[in-house]
């Protein structure tokens, strides 16, 4: 093979590894493999909210089973929607906002004290998670825990711990936004 041959397939192995992890990330090739599989928690995060419990579940639920505002729209859209339950892609920047990450989850809703999300897509193979809502205090306590999962043993585990942080600072602006939104709405009731 000549020099230009053996550059065109390293060019060729290069670009099909680039174009896998872009894909990868964007959750646009998702991998579930069942092989491997290596599991870690997500959280515990905990956010107390001055506004009573059915106020936050209604801010976490709006825009899966309400109106969606215009900035929530660009976000998530609802792709199937049952009397308890969801389908819904949520929309994520990231790498500095030059890419969006695509997620498909289910969101379960057991008013007015827990939402269940579980990933059918995304740039792992397994999520779980859950908001808890409590009554504390004079107001509410919202816990989110999760689990990760990913395959292929060193190198999933390698993988998810490039994904988690991420996964968890993405959690914690939503709790941070939730925790805004149903402050406010509590003081003008």
């Amino acid at each position: 093979m000549t020099w230009v041959g053996r550059l065109m397939v390293v060019g060729a192995v290069a670009g099909g590894a680039a174009a896998g992890y872009l894909g990868l990330v964007c959750g646009a090739l998702p991998l579930d493999l069942g092989v491997g599989r290596r599991t870690r928690p997500l959280g515990p995060q905990t956010v107390d909210i001055v506004a009573p419990r059915e106020t936050v579940f209604q801010v976490i639920a709006q825009p899966y089973l309400g109106r969606t505002t215009r900035a929530m729209r660009e976000k998530v859209s609802v792709l199937e929607q049952g009397s308890d339950m969801v389908l819904a892609a949520h929309r994520t920047p990231v790498a500095g906002g030059r890419l969006t990450a695509t997620t498909v989850e289910t969101v379960r809703f057991t008013r007015p004290m827990r939402v269940d999300f579980r990933l059918v897509r995304g740039p792992v193979p397994a999520v779980t998670e859950s908001f808890e809502l409590s009554e504390h205090g004079p107001g509410t306590r919202l816990t989110y825990t999760g689990e990760l999962g990913t395959d292929l043993w060193a190198a999933g585990q390698w993988w998810g711990g490039v994904v988690a942080p991420r996964w968890e600072a993405t959690v914690a602006a939503k709790l941070a936004a939730v925790k805004h939104e149903a402050e406010r709405r509590a003081a003008l009731a």
